[in-house]
């Protein structure tokens, strides 16, 4: 996946054509991703850039950390190093601003178009427990089908908190347990009694079926959305 530099509008050449490609080089790429239903991780990629092009818009004062700046002396009394700026302010501003006008709306327009796939995959899906679910449901096992194939592939999820800022955001990890065959015979009740025997450690495990009637990229989309969908279950 083709990505954009976190602050490529303030690394290497500072000009608005220039700029100007290099974004719709990435954009192209976000498109070709979209098409393909591969949501992840441009999505979060691309709503990445936004927020960045808007703290430089709130924030413009600090861009002059961002510049490239030149060794201009030396404080030997402080043991530092003198810098100075290798373009000024008004050139840098003219061109920043310029370019911040032309990218954000394309890269909202973008991230628009991603929101619309992914509501739709998931207005699609069918999420459904399998079994009699426990109290405690913060670690468990996900089992991913979709309509075509017959594979199943069954995640093992674990829940956590996060402390950032003072606050606590819960997050989820998933992790492939193995990919397996649904027959006749080998349904999903059987195959959530087979994962008890193997690991011990889930005697009684919170266990959820995905389930798409569309064949889309489980690792960039149905994964994604099968970790909000669990998210919202856990206790």
């Amino acid at each position: 996946m083709k990505t954009l530099p976190k602050n490529w509008i303030t690394e290497g050449l500072i000009d608005f054509e220039y700029k100007k490609y290099q974004l719709l080089a990435y954009l192209q790429e976000a498109d070709r991703e979209f098409q393909a239903v591969k949501l992840y991780p441009m999505l979060s990629d691309l709503i990445d850039h936004h927020r960045v092009l808007h703290e430089l818009i709130s924030g413009k004062t600090e861009l002059s950390k961002l510049f490239p700046k030149a060794l201009n002396g030396i404080d030997l009394q402080n043991a530092q190093l003198q810098f100075e700026p290798k373009v000024e302010d008004g050139e840098i501003m003219k061109e920043i601003s310029q370019i911040t006008e032309y990218a954000l709306p394309r890269i909202a327009s973008q991230i628009e178009d991603g929101k619309s796939i992914y509501n739709f995959v998931e207005e699609q899906v069918e999420f459904e427990p399998v079994g009699i679910q426990p109290i405690y449901n913060r670690e468990g096992y996900i089992l991913i089908t979709q309509e075509s194939r017959s594979d199943i592939h069954a995640f093992r999820y674990k829940s956590n908190f996060l402390q950032m800022a003072g606050e606590k955001f819960r997050s989820i990890s998933f992790w492939l347990v193995g990919i397996f065959q649904k027959t006749l015979v080998n349904t999903l009740e059987k195959l959530k009694m087979q994962l008890i025997r193997e690991v011990k450690e889930l005697p009684n495990p919170a266990t959820w079926r995905l389930h798409s009637p569309h064949c889309v990229p489980i690792e960039e989309t149905l994964i994604p959305i099968s970790k909000r969908l669990v998210l919202q279950q856990i206790k």
